[in-house]
């Protein structure tokens, strides 16, 4: 049975414009039906996006035994991580605890409970109570069927890797845009979702539109003031279009900046400046390391990179490589030195 995603931008503003259809053009209801509710909800289309794809692989693999929905259990799901981990290229931990988290949010979304256990018995129940102490303990039951996921690793890059990518650049547009992911540590698609009256110069700040449509103000270094001045008044195209970032050239010329035109942008200047793992997310992670080691405090950090949990901000405590082998290295010369003054 053959399954596809399809943007539809003229649907309702209550409706995902996302819907999951099989080859006849027949909708898929109860995957449809919990994306609608899901925006409903004012998710972002991003999350859409995510959220359907992730349909996508569970409708493929589920269809063909022609059973309701709201008929799975939890052997289903051990079924379906059979089925994904046999794949050619294995999907990775990470991905297949998050379709398990689409499917349990969607069986819960048509049925108003969790998935039922069936002949295994991966979920557990336990007791808990109000977090600040009060009231009795009730039953709660953790999620069931998770792979283990391998601890997350922040790998910056080099100062001199930095050098290398940032000289690369030869237009202030392009500078604005590293510079705000190095020294302001914004995600690409914040990035390129910035408008032009999100820019308060006068302030030194800016707002960002970040996950979940959260809105922070994040302060902006006098040299990013600077390149912005620059690109604004010599560069950006006279457009009507209200995006900060436009195209410069060609037939796109002053449409706004897309995220394929960004990828494009990065892979040329990977070749040109030889750098090969620079990218966008490698830039905000580099950022919130730097930051971390020059003492900012984790909440103002996680204020400043919009996380939402202070557990994704703390990822950066862990030093990379380098600073270990620096460390290592001063310690030695440090323990040299008090060897000769002992033999001395």
């Amino acid at each position: 049975m053959k399954i596809s995603v399809g943007y539809q931008p003229s649907v309702p503003a209550s409706a995902s414009p996302y819907r999951l259809r099989n080859e006849n053009g027949r909708e898929l209801a109860w995957a449809n039906a919990f994306l609608d509710g899901q925006r409903l909800r004012q998710l972002s289309l991003r999350s859409l996006r995510a959220y359907a794809y992730d349909l996508l692989d569970f409708a493929r693999w589920f269809e063909p035994q022609r059973q309701p929905f709201t008929e799975i259990t939890e052997s289903t799901l051990v079924d379906y991580v059979r089925h994904q981990l046999e794949q050619n290229p294995k999907p990775t931990s990470q991905t297949v605890n998050h379709r398990l988290t689409v499917v349990h949010c969607g069986y819960r979304f048509h049925t108003g409970r969790d998935i039922p256990a069936g002949k295994v018995h991966f979920q557990r129940s336990y007791r808990t109570r109000s977090p600040l102490g009060y009231g009795r303990p009730r039953r709660a039951i953790a999620l069931g069927l998770r792979l283990k996921q391998d601890r997350r690793v922040i790998v910056p890059l080099a100062a001199d890797e930095v050098a290398k990518f940032w000289g690369s650049f030869r237009t202030f547009r392009d500078l604005g845009l590293v510079g705000l992911m190095l020294l302001d540590g914004l995600r690409s698609c914040e990035v390129l979702g910035l408008q032009l009256e999100d820019l308060q110069l006068a302030e030194d700040q800016m707002r960002v539109h970040g996950k979940g449509n959260k809105k922070r103000v994040v302060p902006l270094p006098p040299e990013i003031i600077e390149v912005l001045g620059n690109y604004l008044r010599l560069e950006r195209p006279l457009t009507n279009s209200p995006a900060l970032f436009v195209s410069l050239k060609g037939r796109q010329r002053g449409q706004p900046m897309t995220p394929a035109g960004l990828r494009s942008l990065f892979r040329h200047h990977q070749v040109l400046s030889q750098v090969r793992h620079a990218n966008p997310h490698r830039f905000r992670h580099t950022f919130g390391s730097d930051m971390v080691r020059a003492g900012m405090s984790l909440p103002a950090l996680q204020h400043l990179m919009g996380h939402s949990q202070i557990q994704t901000t703390m990822l950066y405590i862990q030093l990379a490589p380098q600073d270990v082998w620096r460390e290592y290295a001063r310690a030695i010369q440090k323990r040299k030195g008090l060897d000769s003054s002992h033999l001395s």
